[in-house]
């Protein structure tokens, strides 16, 4: 359902209720420049572009990331209560500006000021009850929304090159 293997969903479900231990998640990423303003990005078997001719900036990724995690916490919990998806789509947008960034005085700050986002779900038979549950998840599980809705604390190492 969905794209999902329903019972080898359940089952990793049922494991990570008995050992929490499974829920845990430290992934790493390491992005390579490769010039002007584009990096590559790798990490767990995968490889992403940001910045650079046809590739989304790192600010628009983010966005996009929002929408993405948000899709797959639709998915996921559609799935568990049974609703067929018949199409679902996010469109994210945000406000921010490059003052600083360019070296401009002090300037706003560089990140996002506001972000907004729309969710579409066309569920043929979903009750307005079980829509609501969908909302609700996506406002309290979303695990890259909690991140961008709160301080986070970045330690950051700077040193010389390879």
């Amino acid at each position: 359902m969905n794209g999902y293997d329903v019972p080898a969903l359940g089952a990793h479900i049922e494991g990570v209720k008995r050992d929490l231990a499974k829920a845990e998640r430290n992934p790493v990423v390491t992005a390579h420049w490769v010039g002007k303003s584009e990096a590559r990005i790798e990490g767990e078997g995968f490889t992403m572009h940001t910045g650079g001719d046809g590739q989304p900036s790192a600010m628009k990724a983010l966005l996009g990331t929002l929408a993405g995690c948000d899709i797959e916490v639709i998915a996921l919990h559609a799935t568990l209560l049974g609703i067929t998806l018949e199409s679902l789509t996010i469109e994210a947008r945000g406000h921010f500006t490059v003052q600083r960034l360019y070296g401009l005085a002090e300037g706003p700050a560089p990140g996002y000021d506001r972000i907004s986002y729309t969710i579409k779900v066309k569920a043929p038979g979903a009750t307005t009850e079980q829509l609501n549950h969908l909302r609700e998840m996506v406002e309290r599980a979303s695990p890259v929304g909690d991140s961008l809705s709160r301080p986070i604390p970045l330690t950051l190492e700077f040193g010389p090159g390879l």
